[in-house]
């Protein structure tokens, strides 16, 4: 178990797995179970299940998707950091936009993988996110790299973005956010020229592969 000054018990590292697909729970634990220096400690198939059952358990390194029923990954993550800042937390999900990755990395995520890693990767994550490092598989930094060199959008542009990739019009757009009409237009050439892109359609659709627009 973690110590408050970040050093670690002598043992197998404490794994709480968080996954609502009962399959792919159930094999991750199994696999967890054939390796010496781990132990799962706790399991939970939902967000609220995760927050309550983290501090119940207090695991070394929490293995958690995104996609979950009752409060998603994301919020989860900023409860259990909340209540136990040096929690480790390492994402592993089918998650692969931009936008995902780098919420998880600024909300304190230690890692971040895919679901089609191979399972020595995904122990190589937990071994090194115990040891106090971060962990990102190789297409997770690529594409955080990519991201993070790009002008980020502001707060009113990725609003306005969320309302122009579900089809809304510049005039609801304005309606809904209480602004003028020109304004919308002012942050939609803003947004245009730091996506790279020259209109709408191409606007939302990289809004949605990059994970800066979650699909309703």
């Amino acid at each position: 178990m973690a110590n408050f000054d970040g050093s670690h018990n002598s043992g197998p590292i404490r794994i709480m797995v968080v996954e609502d697909h009962l399959i792919t729970r159930i094999g991750l634990i199994s696999v967890f179970s054939t390796v010496e220096d781990m132990v799962v400690v706790g399991e939970a198939a939902n967000g609220a299940q995760a927050v309550e059952f983290h501090r119940l358990h207090q695991p070394d390194v929490t293995l958690m998707d995104l996609r979950l029923p009752e409060i998603g990954g994301l919020e989860a993550l900023a409860k259990i950091l909340e209540h136990s800042p040096q929690a480790r937390v390492v994402i592993l999900t089918t998650y692969d936009g931009d936008g995902d990755i780098a919420r998880a990395m600024r909300m304190g995520a230690a890692g971040y993988l895919l679901k089609d890693a191979y399972i020595d990767e995904i122990l190589k994550a937990i071994r090194q996110v115990h040891q106090g490092k971060k962990y990102f598989s190789g297409e997770v930094a690529a594409r955080l790299l990519e991201f993070q060199s790009a002008e980020a959008l502001t707060d009113r542009e990725l609003e306005i973005l969320s309302h122009i990739a579900r089809g809304h019009s510049n005039r609801e757009t304005a309606n809904a956010l209480f602004i003028a009409e020109q304004t919308v237009k002012n942050h939609l050439k803003n947004i245009f020229g730091k996506l790279g892109v020259n209109d709408r359609v191409s606007a939302a659709n990289l809004a949605f592969q990059r994970g800066l627009v979650r699909p309703d």
